[in-house]
């Protein structure tokens, strides 16, 4: 069975790059009627917080990404050691004393004579007296002994890949203080649930060569392994602040929907275009990782803005129902109201200022050259109750009266009227008006 899963760290918010890592490999799993498990990676006991895991869970939910197992791996750190012990009595983990500031020099000195900041393994030359001493006087972390060897796999992404194992330092997998780092974790968690396929960022290439020789230490399968692209900014510039967190709740804040996410960040690139789906199940049918390539992904935050109020638009009456009665909109009017509104929202938090013009009315807009229009437009108001019919009939008698057309009659008494430039087809927002202090002030 294929199992996938989605391993965050609960030490800050999802963020839409790791996002993609979620999606696909939610839709590998679904699409294959596999498993997806997600999985908290809480081994950081310092830094993770219940707070952030609850909101890794609404954001995911927010998404309608559903996860059919939740696994926690704080409560996992018994095997995590076991598994340790494995690899120390196969003479695959070692210990090493070096001091961060000794092996930033260690780098440097490599880095100045030209060759590349590998770790010189100087810890598997210490006797046991030596060892003795530096444990009492610092304590060591330990590293997994990699074979110097070309690891190569079949990116589900990326193609064929391989990397020289003497190419890449020893990983440290349990640091000085007992920290248990990701590396091990995850590739115990990975044998020991079964998972098939793992997609991830290309930034961890070099990380998956090392975990498939660990997985083969531990005498595991390998998982199928996919490096999707990193995301840029719209430039090719790295996301960074001046793009804001681009965490899923600040966009949520914003008023993003989570189709628009979702149905950009499912064919963000790839070959295919963007088009929005109205479920997430949608978009499982035709995604394929061999349509997405290896070049950095540009991401322009302003591209959710234009799919939201696609999204928005798209929307039945039946699906904003609810949005509508906390917006106040009266039950016999709501459908209505929401007929001639939705395809002039941004985004769903617009409501209530539609429904606040609606009923309260606006202030108008009178430019002093249309000064006089607006004036004899008062004066030829028809009476209530307003129907479709109104707009055309109030604007003819305008017309006829003043002698403006075109956008010079109907601009002035729409923002007279609206106090807004832009809007629904007048004819259909006249009758919701409730309350129009243009004509109330006459």
């Amino acid at each position: 069975m294929t199992t996938t899963r989605f391993a965050p760290s609960p030490t800050g918010y999802i963020h839409i790059g790791n996002l993609r890592a979620a999606l696909f490999n939610w839709l590998i799993a679904r699409k294959a009627g596999g498993t997806f498990i997600l999985r908290i990676d809480d081994t950081d006991a310092e830094r993770s917080t219940q707070a952030y895991t609850d909101a890794i869970r609404e954001d995911l939910e927010w998404l309608g990404l559903t996860w059919d197992r939740e696994e926690h791996q704080s409560a996992r750190l018994d095997q995590y050691n076991a598994v340790a012990d494995r690899l120390r009595e196969a003479g695959r983990l070692y210990e090493a004393f070096e001091t961060p500031t000794e092996l930033d020099l260690k780098r440097k000195k490599l880095l100045n004579m030209g060759r590349p900041p590998v770790y010189d393994r100087a810890a598997l030359a210490l006797d046991d007296a030596e060892k003795d001493r530096l444990r009492a006087e610092r304590g060591g972390h330990w590293r997994f002994l990699l074979d110097h060897e070309r690891i190569a796999w079949d990116d589900m992404i990326l193609g064929p890949l391989s990397i020289d194992a003497a190419s890449v330092s020893d990983p440290v997998l349990i640091r000085a203080d007992g920290q248990l780092l990701y590396t091990l974790a995850s590739v115990w968690d990975d044998m020991d649930m079964g998972v098939t396929h793992v997609v991830r960022g290309s930034d961890h290439v070099t990380n998956t060569a090392t975990q498939i020789q660990i997985v083969h230490a531990l005498g595991g399968t390998v998982p199928a392994y996919g490096h999707h692209s990193l995301l840029t900014g719209p430039q090719g510039e790295a996301l960074s602040k001046r793009l804001g967190t681009l965490a899923l709740r600040d966009l949520r804040a914003r008023g993003v929907e989570p189709m628009a996410i979702l149905s950009l960040m499912a064919r963000l690139g790839s070959s295919q275009p963007v088009e929005i789906a109205a479920t997430p199940e949608e978009l499982i049918e035709g995604f394929d990782l061999s349509n997405f390539g290896a070049a950095p992904t540009k991401f322009d935050p302003a591209d959710l803005d234009g799919l939201t109020a696609r999204v928005v638009h798209a929307k039945p009456f039946a699906a904003v129902r609810g949005a509508l009665d906390d917006a106040g909109v009266p039950a016999d009017k709501a459908e209505a109201f929401w007929a001639v509104i939705s395809e002039n929202l941004e985004t769903m938090r617009n409501i209530p200022e539609w429904w606040a013009l609606c009923r309260d009315g606006a202030e108008p807009v009178i430019a002093p050259e249309d000064a006089e229009m607006i004036e004899t437009a008062k004066s030829l108001a028809p009476p209530k109750p307003w129907d479709e019919t109104t707009w055309g009939t109030w604007t003819g008698a305008v017309k006829e009266a003043t002698g403006r057309k075109g956008k010079s009659l109907f601009m002035p008494m729409r923002l007279a009227i609206t106090g807004r430039s832009r809007g629904p087809d007048m004819s259909r927002l006249l009758p919701l008006l409730e309350n129009v202090p243009l004509i109330e002030s006459r």
